[in-house]
């Protein structure tokens, strides 16, 4: 049967989905219910994929496991910033305290297959994310994927079951939003960005 979409919702959804930061986040809240995380990582599960490599790897933070990733990375940035002798406490705290603040955390793994140029599985794990901000957002729900931490420390693959040919690409926040106000968005126009060739 033919897939029927309603044009309408599909164009609100795409252009009214931001991102939103830990200072906007509801830190006292937390998404009880394990089926929305679910359905998020399932929605993920369903984007393109050349020859069926499904790259993306997720681990998902949640409760007592926020705090085991927040000292973690924590560890790990001391330990790397004192040998370089450029530690910075301030740093060191955020990465300590941010983790706590959402309600869910998702380490976003690329697992490299060999069957197809590099280049497509980031962009096959990169729609993943994009269909995880999606379903964040038609659940009312603050997310933003960030690309800080440890996200390009090579020793802090294992931690998140990926191999050294793998790739850590960065982390994806969800929380509560602190209030019912959506950010509003912009872009240039798409004009600017387009060249036709009849």
């Amino acid at each position: 049967m033919e897939p029927r979409f309603d044009i309408e919702s599909v164009n609100y959804m795409l252009r009214t989905r931001r991102s939103m930061f830990v200072a906007q986040f509801d830190p006292s809240y937390t998404i009880a219910d394990d089926d929305v995380i679910e359905t998020i990582l399932e929605n993920a599960n369903w984007a393109p994929t050349h020859k069926m490599t499904e790259p993306w790897r997720f681990t998902v933070f949640s409760g007592e496991g926020k705090a085991k990733f927040a000292q973690f990375q924590a560890d790990l940035y001391k330990a790397r910033a004192e040998k370089n002798d450029n530690f910075n406490e301030a740093v060191y705290q955020k990465m300590l305290e941010n983790p706590l603040k959402a309600s869910h955390i998702i380490a976003i793994g690329m697992k490299r297959s060999g069957a197809v140029p590099e280049m497509e599985e980031i962009a096959a794990v990169s729609m993943a994310v994009q269909n995880m901000y999606l379903t964040a957002s038609a659940y009312g729900l603050a997310a933003y994927w960030g690309t800080g931490g440890v996200t390009f420390y090579e020793e802090a693959k294992p931690f998140f079951g990926l191999e050294p040919q793998d790739m850590l690409m960065g982390f994806f926040f969800i929380a509560k939003p602190l209030t019912d106000r959506w950010p509003n968005g912009k872009r240039n126009p798409i004009a600017e960005k387009v060249t036709w060739v009849k």
